[in-house]
């Protein structure tokens, strides 16, 4: 078939013509549907790939731009390596942007979300994006939300949602709690707001059941997530071993329970501390004096105000109020002040910890400043292994004695926390930590004051939210005082209509205002009863929405187990690193919850994870406040989408930041424009034999053909577009030359560029292709397979090196050894001048590639 001219794609002067090429294939693209998803009788190996949803808030953003790109670079190689690839699109569309922009312009913040879906939706068709347009999803549409409420009910079945008061997180602006996840250096990550507590009954998810497997499963993600991320999520877990010790409190018939992790140094400790926010304290408190009670409600109110980033901020100068209570040591009978400091959170362990100040630098400060007791019971300065030091009735002896003395915490300020062997600590004297904590736990165990016990940093998951643009919770509260679950066929319980409706924030949700909407029956006696004012967290929404893509249209089922089977768990997921604990652990936490339940059999939802760097401006980040935005449409308009593909594919690698000013538009254009030209130019048929090609030419062409696939899977992108560089400049210097534009190697390698560039520049590549004589698509073509024998070079280019510096270059036969590799070298004039008479006193050899003397 001879190669077909494409004259519609041609500019006025016969040149390229990007605008015309984008708008003659998106149409094509629509009509055709070519990247759909094959279905349960496509026999074709599996991919599923897939980047995080995005927030309708306007039009794409360059960060959009560099995300998109990157999973279409993904998507697109897998098919031209012949596999049927599942490449979805949703909107992540319910949330506080929406209901804030719809409280402002005093609008629906469904109509401002649908507006806004409908222009990102255009914005990936003009970019070039391979969705599967077939499989669609909003999770502010009924048909998703139905199934979040679904999910909400199966977890309160298994005991894993429930309702309980505590202290929450507060923004005073967006009247709304948050969840830890959401307040950024004590701020709202929203609004900016300073995050404030308040005490709230609230939903709650009972993640905390998980954390043991959120933990360890995270080794199956060593090497194909980032160590990064897994190392975020470790951190915020935050497993710590220890035991739980009881302590019995003066005055209080139910003991107190304190998480340790050194249980061994139970005998330092010389007071307990309590968080002033927890209810321990408030009880404490209540039973002292007035006085006592007068000073904790005052520091209580200054407590309030700080946030946990600043009380845990260890610089900070201890304070704290003595509630004049006392607990007693289980171990010795000791009576320890109890006091309330706001450098222990009621959200960690129990609320109180035993104070150890020799070796715990925040109790040691706290007990500097209020003048308390500071006992050594750990030797550091003896081995943890070997030899046993001499214990004496006061600790060590002789020499031993006078090292503790040197570094005693009372006198430098130094918490002694290393490791070492016990003193001061009764049968425990002489033993190692780590024998000392297996034996006090056992005495704890026996005497029924204590036991082997673990802690974590991760806390359950608050999920109510007093907003109206979110997903109902599906209960409904009696007049009996019981909480229910709405009936299955009711569901999903629909938002009402927001029209006419006052959703500025007061603290409590807009729905509970709508009596019409609030009122509803009880399932199970049929009386009066009312619905639940509050809406989900949004992460709900995004924790397996990967699963609804499966089956996007079921009106019976959140997803069909069988094509979760098929397509699951997701191959390659992509996404910003700020994401690495919000999303992402959540989504783990109820993909877990769905193994146990029988609905997937797989515990992790992402098998392979792809963080990309941000796109900054001259070394900021973008914003509207700042004014210092790349437009996306400006740029599609000016130098079209391929040209912004390939410059962001080109500016470097994925994970780093793109400065915008880095970024050249102008440079990938005029690339695309030379690889357009080599299409045109090709005379030779299709059906030419390309090995009676240059030979120089099919060197470069299989190269790329044998480097593509791991460059890809590496993510080494704008290494890909530089061979890309690099193959049509040798086009272009063969066509110049020589057998000229009939030369079958022409033909071979341009076919190569049309083929890869369709990663980068679909548009052209398509072009190209039709250019080239080939039906549409190319990017359904498979890829070639590269010839090993034109991989085998026969002959390299040597460097050689004197004391450091490259003084020559040659081209030598690629199986040369090493001895006449180092003589061609010495002999080399240029290497005997650079030498100027000087002696050589060593010669390394790296044949065929390397030789290096050195002088010295």
């Amino acid at each position: 078939m001879a190669p077909t001219d494409t004259p519609a794609a041609h500019g006025p002067d016969g040149g390229y013509d990007p605008q015309t090429i984008q708008a003659t294939w998106q149409e094509r693209w629509a009509a055709a549907d070519p990247f759909r998803a094959g279905g349960a009788d496509d026999t074709r190996p599996r991919k599923y790939v897939l980047a995080m949803f995005p927030y309708p808030s306007g039009d794409l953003h360059m960060g959009h731009a560099e995300n998109y790109l990157y999973s279409d670079i993904v998507a697109r190689a897998w098919r031209h390596r012949g596999y049927n690839v599942l490449n979805p699109i949703g909107w992540d569309s319910f949330g506080l942007p929406a209901e804030n922009a719809a409280i402002k312009r005093g609008a629906d913040p469904k109509e401002w979300t649908y507006a806004n879906i409908d222009q990102q939706k255009a914005g990936f068709r003009s970019y070039g994006v391979s969705f599967d347009w077939n499989r669609v999803l909003h999770t502010s549409d009924p048909e998703y939300y139905h199934w979040n409420q679904w999910l909400f009910q199966q977890l309160f079945e298994r005991g894993l949602a429930y309702r309980k008061e505590s202290p929450v997180n507060w923004c005073p602006v967006d009247q709304t709690v948050l969840a830890n996840e959401q307040v950024v250096d004590g701020h709202c990550e929203r609004c900016g707001a300073e995050v404030v507590k308040k005490k709230l009954t609230q939903w709650y998810f009972r993640i905390t059941d998980y954390a043991d497997r959120l933990l360890d499963d995270l080794n199956q993600l060593e090497g194909f997530w980032p160590h990064k991320v897994i190392q975020m999520q470790r951190n915020w877990i935050g497993r710590s071993v220890g035991a739980d010790i009881d302590f019995e409190i003066e005055g209080r018939a139910e003991k107190v329970t304190v998480f340790s992790t050194r249980p061994d140094t139970l005998y330092g400790a010389t007071f307990m501390v309590v968080a002033p926010d927890s209810d321990l304290a408030a009880e404490l408190a209540s039973g002292s004096s007035q006085a006592v009670q007068s000073d904790f409600q005052a520091y209580l109110e200054t407590v309030q105000k700080q946030t946990e980033i600043e009380r845990q901020n260890t610089d900070r100068p201890k304070t704290g109020v003595f509630l004049d209570r006392y607990a007693i040591n289980p171990i010795n009978g000791e009576r320890l002040p109890i006091w309330a400091a706001d450098y222990v959170l009621a959200d960690y362990g129990h609320g109180a910890v035993m104070a150890v100040p020799a070796h715990d630098q925040r109790d040691l400060d706290f007990a500097r400043a209020f003048d308390l007791p500071i006992r050594v019971v750990v030797d550091t300065t003896a081995p943890a292994t070997g030899a046993i030091p001499v214990i004496g009735e006061d600790g060590p002896i002789a020499d031993d004695a006078d090292d503790i003395e040197s570094i005693d915490p009372a006198k430098t300020g130094v918490a002694l926390t290393g490791e070492g062997r016990l003193i001061n600590s009764g049968s425990l004297d002489g033993l190692s930590k780590r024998n000392a904590i297996a034996r006090i736990t056992e005495q704890l165990t026996a005497a029924g004051t204590g036991r082997a016990s673990k802690s974590y940093r991760l806390r359950d998951w608050l999920i109510s939210r007093q907003r109206f643009w979110g997903t109902p919770i599906p209960m409904v509260h009696t007049e009996d005082g019981r909480i229910v679950p709405v009936p299955e066929d009711q569901l999903p319980v629909r938002l009402p209509d927001a029209h006419g409706l006052d959703l500025a924030p007061k603290g409590t949700s807009p729905l509970g205002a709508v009596s019409e909407w609030m009122a509803t029956t009880d399932p199970e006696t049929g009386e009066a009863a009312l619905r639940d004012p509050d809406t989900m967290d949004t992460f709900v929404d995004s924790s397996w929405y990967f699963l609804r893509f499966l089956s996007p249209g079921s009106d019976t089922v959140a997803f069909d187990s069988a094509e979760a089977q098929r397509w699951a768990p997701v191959d390659f997921y992509i996404g910003g690193v700020e994401h690495a604990i919000l999303h992402l652990l959540y989504a783990r936490f109820i993909t877990k919850v769905l193994f146990d339940m029988g609905l997937v059999d797989f515990t992790e939802p992402f098998s392979s994870l792809i963080n990309q760097g941000m796109v900054i401006l001259g070394g900021s980040k973008m914003s509207k406040s700042k004014g210092n935005l790349v437009l996306f449409h400006e740029e599609l308009a000016t130098h079209g989408a391929d040209a912004l593909r390939v410059a962001l594919a080109f500016a470097g690698p994925v994970e780093d930041d793109k400065d915008w000013d880095d970024v050249s538009t102008t440079g990938a254009q005029k690339f695309l424009s030379r690889a357009w030209r080599v299409a045109q130019d090709v005379t030779s048929e299709r059906d030419v034999v390309w090995a009676e090609g240059d030979v120089a030419l099919r060197r470069i062409t299989h190269r790329l053909w044998a480097e593509a696939p791991g460059l890809i899977e590496q993510t080494k992108f704008n290494v890909v577009v530089a061979r890309l560089m690099e193959l049509v400049n040798a086009i272009r210097k063969t066509i110049d030359s020589g057998a000229g534009p009939a030369d079958p190697a022409v033909r071979e390698a341009a076919e190569a560029v049309a083929m890869v560039l369709d990663l980068f520049a679909p548009h052209t590549a398509e072009e190209m292709w039709e250019a080239l004589g080939y039906e549409p698509f190319v990017g359904l073509a498979g890829w070639r397979q590269a010839d090993p024998t034109l991989l085998v070079e026969d002959t390299v280019t040597a460097v050689v090196q004197i004391d450091g510096k490259v003084r020559a270059t040659l081209e030598v036969s690629a199986k040369i050894d090493g001895a006449d590799l180092e003589a061609l070298a010495r002999a080399d004039e240029r290497v005997v001048r650079s030498l100027a008479g000087r002696e050589i006193t060593r010669a390394i050899v790296r044949a065929p590639k390397v030789v290096s003397f050195s002088t010295h």
